[in-house]
């Protein structure tokens, strides 16, 4: 016989008081009540933990990544976007031809007073709507421009070109200097020493 089973015996024959059954009885609800705050405790901690866990997972890849539409090369293209905060943005997609494909820029907007601000989110996005200038390996030169396919090849005279782009009610003047960059406006053309000139 266990000692268990003994004490058992001993006091089977002791009634307990109405008393003493009431305290046990409060005792087993207290225990159950700590045990559920116990158990929600945990639970709160495990959640903190897991939102802290994500955060920094979030922060260590360097910002939160989005599906954008974008227009690569006259192609609509779905691109994944990650904006770092400091001015900055990588992107990935998918081109015409199945291959991955990594771009990253970013910039800073000099104020009046020579501060220096890293650009939003918005002016990235803007910088990504702008025409893009290539320059191929079969020697032509392309304008892309949301859906638009610009072949300016032969509209260079002493080394610059000047492109009207229309889309919808948006107009961009576009001044290409051969190699060398391009500057767009929505006014005027930009002359190659960098002053405006008219349409």
């Amino acid at each position: 016989m266990t000692n268990r089973e003994k004490y058992k015996k001993a006091f089977s024959a002791v009634c307990p008081s109405d008393e003493f059954i009431l305290e046990v009885e409060k005792m087993k609800k207290i225990r159950k009540q700590h045990i559920f705050k116990s158990m929600a405790a945990s639970v709160a901690g495990l959640a903190l933990f897991m939102a802290s866990a994500t955060a920094a997972y979030a922060m260590d890849v360097g910002g939160i990544q989005r599906t954008i539409q974008l227009w690569i090369r006259g192609d609509c293209t779905d691109a994944t976007i990650q904006f770092d905060g400091d001015g900055t943005y990588s992107l990935e997609y998918t081109d015409a031809g199945g291959n991955e494909k990594f771009m990253a820029g970013g910039g800073i907007s000099i104020e009046a007073d020579g501060s220096e601000t890293p650009l939003t989110e918005e002016e990235l996005m803007e910088h990504l709507m702008m025409p893009d200038v290539e320059y191929e390996d079969d020697g032509t030169v392309w304008v892309y421009w949301y859906d638009q396919k610009i072949e300016i090849t032969d509209k260079f005279e002493d080394d610059v070109c000047y492109v009207k782009l229309v889309k919808g009610e948006e107009t961009l003047y576009l001044t290409v200097k051969y190699k060398n960059g391009y500057a767009a406006d929505r006014h005027k053309y930009v002359s190659p020493d960098g002053t405006w000139g008219g349409e």
